[in-house]
């Protein structure tokens, strides 16, 4: 009887084995490619409009124009851009809890993919982008802030705002499938590397989204919240996983932890100068259209903060690689032109200081300098500072 058992579960497990395998596969992705109208230069093909590189041929424009869109909303410009948008001019509270999942997701999915150290799917896949070549595959984070990006703002606004839900919902899930499958397209990631990011970030969203509010309200009102937020974020970095070699990965991660760093910060000294006050209204709140003077506002706020942005990063950046250089007494053009590489430490110390320091800044400028100047223009969002 053991006998008879143990047969069929030995082959539910090599099924279960052979199932990932194949997810695995490189051809599954070709496959997929070349539905999508990918080819090989090779390829013969009657259309003259085509594109082309030195590798491949781009049979169907719609499908390359919508993937590569797709794949730059997980890309860090559509976020350094997005984010101070929303805040500015739509909602600081969703703001808060968006930009704090965004963070916890972001770190576990990057380390995990430093601990893993899979290789991105090879021939006869064909990659069209290599911006992110240097970095591991699995799990693909681009899938995971996929989820975690849209669904957490619908989460985070379905009960703060009347609006028609099920509009939302397919708005994230259309967000989310088109990153996917512009991970796919672009030959950056196997079907496991996105099918386990989704899954991972479904599993690190379950817990985190009931708590989210109580983690915001602490953050936004303990006197002793910055100095944890430096303290925990610092060392995250510090005993960040040894990716073996060197990657971007690390330092990408550094900046999304200082970001959030310099968000909180800012929103906690809104709070603790009094600025920031309860609203006298409750939620669900009425979505009401723009008046000509809200989008005039809109706009102002909008060219104005972002080029307080672009100047708050151009003296941090270059004040803090310079400051940490004096430190660590190393010439600053000698170390920009020296090898990034694990053994290289004085190279990674100041880079990933000049990124924590600069992308904080950046952060809480935008939450707290910046929304002062537009008080002082009058030209603030008039629940900017009641979103608690």
């Amino acid at each position: 009887m053991k006998y008879v058992h143990s047969t069929p579960l030995k082959s539910h497990t090599k099924l279960s084995m052979l199932s990932l395998s194949d997810l695995k596969e490189p051809k599954l992705v070709w496959e997929i490619q070349k539905y999508f109208g990918v080819r090989t230069k090779t390829a013969k093909s009657n259309n003259s409009n085509e594109e082309t590189d030195n590798s491949y041929v781009i049979t169907n424009k719609f499908w390359y124009y919508l993937f590569v869109f797709g794949t730059a909303l997980g890309d860090e410009a559509f976020y350094s851009s997005f984010i101070p948008f929303w805040f500015w001019n739509i909602d600081g509270a969703v703001g808060r809890r968006v930009v704090l999942i965004w963070t916890i997701v972001m770190y576990i999915g990057q380390a995990v993919k430093d601990i893993i150290r899979w290789p991105r799917p090879g021939p006869p896949v064909l990659r069209l982008q290599n911006k992110w070549s240097l970095e591991y595959g699995m799990p693909s984070t681009h899938a995971m802030v996929a989820v975690a990006f849209p669904f957490s703002f619908l989460l985070c606004t379905m009960n703060r705002y009347q609006y028609n839900i099920p509009l939302g919902m397919v708005i994230a899930v259309l967000w989310c499938s088109i990153i996917c499958l512009s991970r796919l397209y672009l030959g950056m990631h196997s079907v496991l590397d996105v099918v386990a990011g989704l899954a991972l970030t479904v599993l690190i969203m379950t817990p985190l989204i009931p708590i989210v509010d109580y983690l915001d309200n602490y953050l936004l009102t303990d006197p002793t919240s910055p100095f944890l937020l430096l303290v925990v974020s610092i060392l995250m970095i510090v005993y960040y996983p040894n990716s073996g070699k060197w990657t971007p990965t690390r330092g990408d991660t550094t900046m999304i932890l200082s970001v959030c760093v310099g968000i909180h910060c800012g929103a906690w000294l809104n709070y603790q100068l009094g600025i920031m006050t309860t609203s006298d209204l409750t939620p669900p709140y009425a979505i009401m259209w723009p008046s000509y003077t809200m989008l005039g506002c809109t706009i102002l706020r909008t060219i104005i903060g972002f080029a307080l942005v672009l100047l708050t990063r151009s003296v941090s950046k270059s004040a803090s690689y310079n400051f940490i250089c004096a430190i660590l007494k190393e010439d600053v053009d000698v170390l920009k032109k020296s090898d990034n590489s694990l053994t290289n430490k004085h190279k990674t110390i100041v880079d990933l200081g000049c990124k924590y320091i600069t992308c904080g800044m950046i952060g809480f400028n935008a939450l707290y300098l910046i929304p002062q100047l537009f008080r002082y223009l009058r030209i603030e969002r008039p629940t900017f500072f009641t979103e608690i």
